[in-house]
């Protein structure tokens, strides 16, 4: 069973990812760079070179996905806003920066209104303070 997400916890890690591969394709860095000063030479650094760029596409191709992923979320953010929203309070929100529409995904419906009226207002300032405004978390389970 998943635990209940909330602020402290709703940081996803994917494990394969992030405690498989990149402590492999680190160390295969790590032991190509020593290869190439023991033995420099042009077959070594494209050795170095080619580890490196393998390592870097592991953060891009998690940024893609979750870069899709955001604006899937918005467009449903969006969505959301019109269903529960007042029509005025509904289209000032959909232009709020996406940073803060993800984070105000987390609000429940009831306590929705408020905290757009405050990140409109320029009480909430940062993706950040409005998730540890919310105060019965509704989690994303889906998250990449």
């Amino acid at each position: 069973m998943q635990e209940t997400q909330n602020y402290q916890n709703h940081v996803r890690w994917y494990p394969f990812v992030h405690f498989f591969l990149v402590p492999i394709f680190l160390f295969n860095l790590i032991w190509q760079a020593i290869r190439l000063y023991q033995e420099p030479n042009w077959d070594r650094a494209e050795w170095v070179l080619f580890s490196f760029a393998l390592l870097l596409s592991l953060p891009a191709a998690r940024l893609q996905a979750l870069k899709a992923q955001d604006r899937i979320i918005r467009l449903e953010e969006r969505l959301r806003y019109k269903e529960i929203l007042p029509a005025d309070l509904a289209v000032q929100a959909a232009k709020l920066k996406t940073g803060k529409i993800l984070a105000l995904r987390f609000a429940p419906d009831e306590e929705l209104p408020d905290l757009v009226r405050k990140t409109l207002n320029g009480e909430l300032e940062s993706p950040k303070e409005i998730k540890r405004s919310i105060k019965n978390w509704r989690g994303d389970y889906l998250r990449v």
